[in-house]
C-alpha cells in the first residue's frame, strides 16, 4: 500500500494537473477567457435555470386536434370510396370524435364496413337503424398520442436548437405535457411564439370558380374550405380577406428539406425553399396540370400567399412571397426548417426567473459552499495536524476534478447540484477521517511507524469503498428515476463520490509517502 511505481505517480500528477486546468475557467471572468489561448480549455460549466435565470414552460399537446385531422382526412377518402362503391348515403359529416352518415339502402351495411376498411382500419363501426357512426378505437387512439408527443417533443427540440439557446431542458411530464426550461433566454415572448404555431404548410388550388359571397354566407361547395389571408405587416382596419382554396392537398410541408429568409426585388422579405424528390417530383406535376391557376401556401389554416402558376416549375425550389417583415420570414423559415407540429401546443404553466435571482442563488450556494470549505479544512488540520493539511490539499484537487468533469460533460449545473457538491466535499474527508483513525488505533496497538501506516491505509479501504458504492447506487437511481432538479444533484453527487475516493486513496498517501521517504521520521504527527 505504500509503494508507488512511477507510472502510477505521473498518471496520479497528471490527473491532478489537468483536473486543475480545465476546472481554472470557471474561477475566471469571461474578459480573461477570450484571450486564452485556443490549446487551454476555456469552457465554463453550462449554469442552469435556477443559476442563469430563463423561461421555464409547460406546455400540452392538443389530442382532440390530431383526432379532428385524422377524421378530416378520412372524411375525403371516405367520400370517394363510397361514390366508387356505388354506395347510396345522405348526411355525410365530421363531429370532434366521429364521423357520420344515413345509409339510403340497408343491405349495403357489409358493403358500407369494407369501404370503411379500405379508408381507415382504425376506425370502429356502428350500424343502427341505417344509421352509420365511426369512431376510433382506444388502442388506436394512445398510440396516436404516443407518437404526437413524441413528434412534439422532436420538433420543439429542433426549434429551439434553431434559436442558439444552449441547455434547453425537453422532457415528457405524463401522457401529453412537454415540460421546456430554457436558461438564459432573453426573450421568452419570441419563444413561446415559435412553440405555440403549429407551422403546418400546404400547397392547395384556389376554386375561383365559385363564389366567394356564397362562401362567406355559409354556402361552401363540397371538396372546398373557406380560409382567411394573413398579413404580418400590421393589423389591419377592416374585414380579413377570405379566400376559398380545395381541400384536397397538392403537396404537403413535410416533404420540405431547407427553408432560408431571403429578398427579392431589393427589399422584400420572402422565404426561399427546397422540397425533397417527393415533394419535387409533387409540386412539379402540380404547377405543370395547373398553369393559370392560383396556388394557394396554407400555412396553420391561413393563406399566406395565393400567387398565379405562370409555368411548371421543376427542380422542387420555389418562393414563398407574402406581406413579410424580415422578422416573420426568419421565423417562417425556422418553423419550416424544423417542421410541423402533430398537433398545436397550449401553455399551461409559465415562470420566468431573472437573471439577479439567479446571481443571488449563485451567491448563496458559493458562500455556503466557502464556508463549509473552511470549516472542513480548519476541522482537518486541528484534528489531525500535517496530515491534516494532506488531507485539506487533496480536497482541493477533488474540487478541481470535480468541476472538471462537469465541465468536460458538458453538465448543467443547479442549485441542488451546488448542495451535491457540498456534501460530497463532506465525503471526502470523511474517508481520511476513517483512515487517520485507523492509523491511531494501529500505534496504540504497539505497531511500528511504517506497519500502522500499511495497516490503516489496507483496512480502511473496505469501508471506505462500501461507503461510497452505495452512494454511488443511490445517486445512480436519483439520475434514471429523477428529472430536472433530482437529476442536477444526482450527477454531482456520483462525480464527487468519484473523485473522492480517487483523492482520498490515491492522492492523500502519495503525499504522506513522499513525506515518509523524505523526512524519515520517528513518530507519526498525527
Amino acid at each position: 500500500m505504500l509503494y508507488f511505481p512511477r507510472w502510477l505517480i505521473g498518471l496520479i500528477v497528471g490527473v491532478c494537473a489537468l483536473g486543475f486546468l480545465v476546472a481554472v475557467p470557471n474561477a475566471l471572468p469571461q474578459s480573461v477567457l477570450s484571450g486564452l489561448p485556443n490549446w487551454i480549455p476555456h469552457q465554463p460549466i453550462n449554469l442552469g435555470l435556477d443559476l442563469r435565470g430563463g423561461s421555464h414552460l409547460l406546455l400540452e399537446v392538443d389530442m382532440s386536434a390530431v383526432a379532428r385531422e385524422r377524421l378530416d382526412n378520412d372524411l375525403d377518402g371516405l367520400r370517394t370510396e363510397l361514390r366508387d362503391d356505388h354506395i347510396g348515403y345522405t348526411g355525410l359529416q365530421g363531429g370532434a370524435d366521429r364521423l357520420s352518415f344515413d345509409l339510403t339502402d340497408p343491405s349495403q351495411a357489409d358493403a358500407v364496413r369494407a369501404a370503411v376498411a379500405k379508408v381507415d382500419t382504425d376506425l370502429d363501426i356502428a350500424i343502427a337503424d341505417g344509421r352509420v357512426t365511426m369512431t376510433f378505437n382506444q388502442a388506436a387512439l394512445d398510440a396516436r398520442r404516443q407518437s404526437a408527443v413524441d413528434q412534439s417533443i422532436e420538433i420543439v427540440r429542433r426549434r429551439i436548437d434553431e434559436t442558439g439557446t444552449k441547455e434547453p431542458t425537453i422532457q415528457r411530464e405524463g401522457q401529453d405535457r412537454i415540460l421546456v426550461q430554457l436558461p438564459g433566454v432573453e426573450n421568452p415572448e419570441h419563444v413561446k411564439e415559435l412553440l405555440g404555431r403549429t407551422a403546418k404548410m400546404t400547397f392547395q388550388l384556389v376554386d375561383d370558380g365559385a363564389n366567394i359571397e356564397d362562401a362567406e354566407h355559409g354556402k361552401i361547395p363540397p371538396g372546398d374550405v373557406l380560409l382567411p389571408m394573413e398579413d404580418d405587416r400590421a393589423a389591419k382596419t377592416g374585414p380579413t380577406q377570405q379566400i376559398l382554396v380545395k381541400r384536397r392537398i397538392m403537396v404537403s410541408g413535410d416533404t420540405l428539406t431547407d427553408a432560408q429568409p431571403t429578398f427579392q426585388n431589393g427589399n422584400e422579405p420572402v422565404v426561399s425553399f427546397k422540397f425533397d424528390s417527393t415533394g419535387a417530383r409533387r409540386f412539379g406535376d402540380a404547377t405543370r396540370e395547373n398553369v393559370q391557376k392560383r396556388f394557394a401556401i396554407v400555412l396553420d389554416n391561413k393563406v399566406i400567399s395565393a400567387p398565379v402558376i405562370r409555368e411548371a416549375i421543376p427542380g422542387g425550389q420555389g418562393i414563398i412571397s407574402g406581406n413579410f417583415t424580415v422578422q416573420s420570414a426568419r421565423d417562417l423559415a425556422l418553423l419550416l426548417r424544423a417542421g410541423a407540429l402533430p398537433a398545436p401546443l397550449t401553455i399551461l404553466e409559465e415562470r420566468t426567473v431573472g437573471p439577479d435571482l439567479g446571481a443571488d442563488s449563485i451567491k448563496a450556494g458559493a458562500t455556503a459552499s466557502v464556508v463549509g470549505v473552511v470549516l472542513v479544512v480548519v476541522f482537518m488540520f486541528l484534528f489531525y495536524g500535517l496530515f491534516g493539511i494532506f488531507a485539506d490539499i487533496a480536497l482541493f484537487f477533488n474540487l478541481c476534478l470535480m468541476f472538471a468533469c462537469l465541465s468536460i460533460l458538458g453538465a448543467t449545473l443547479t442549485l441542488p447540484g451546488i448542495a451535491g457538491i457540498a456534501l460530497t466535499l463532506g465525503m471526502a474527508v470523511d474517508a481520511n477521517v476513517l483512515i487517520y483513525e485507523r492509523i491511531r488505533e494501529e500505534i496504540r496497538g504497539g505497531r511500528s511507524l511504517i506497519s500502522s501506516l500499511q495497516a490503516g491505509f489496507q483496512r480502511a479501504f473496505g469501508t471506505i469503498l462500501d461507503s461510497h458504492v452505495t452512494t454511488l447506487v443511490a445517486g445512480a437511481l436519483m439520475f434514471f428515476l429523477g428529472s430536472g432538479p433530482i437529476k442536477g444533484f444526482a450527477v454531482t453527487l456520483s462525480l464527487g463520490v468519484l473523485t473522492s475516493l480517487f483523492s482520498a486513496i490515491l492522492v492523500t498517501r502519495l503525499q504522506i509517502v513522499t513525506w515518509l521517504r523524505r523526512t524519515k521520521p520517528k513518530v507519526i504527527p498525527i
